[in-house]
């Protein structure tokens, strides 16, 4: 388990130091979740250790929408008055990402 979240550890560095290096807007661990997607590809294989951390992440993934439920709970008042812009970007957003997925899916063999 440890050499699991070593190895997410050292690709989330690699993927900050890409992006401080290179002055990228793109976040660090965004990059380095890309390298080692890169390297599993190459491989063709997940490291059992990499594997069990993995799992373990999955089952929690829910705990990550606790900052984001706060986030937006702290800017309520700016909601109530771009709210409805915001709800009408969503909106527009999901439509252009089904229709884009739907595409793609339609060039898949």
């Amino acid at each position: 388990m440890i050499r699991g979240l070593l190895i997410l550890m050292l690709f989330q560095g690699l993927g900050e130091l890409i992006s401080t290096g290179f002055a990228l807007s793109i976040p660090g661990p965004v990059i380095g979740m890309v390298c080692l997607l890169a390297v599993l590809l190459v491989k063709k294989e997940v490291n059992p250790d990499l594997a069990t951390v993995s799992a373990a992440f999955s089952q929690h993934l829910g705990l990550l929408f606790v900052p984001a439920a706060v986030g937006v709970v702290s800017f309520l008042p700016v909601l109530n008055t771009y709210g409805w812009a915001v709800a009408l970007i969503l909106l527009i957003s999901v439509a252009i990402t089904i229709t884009v997925t739907a595409l793609v899916l339609r060039l898949l063999p």
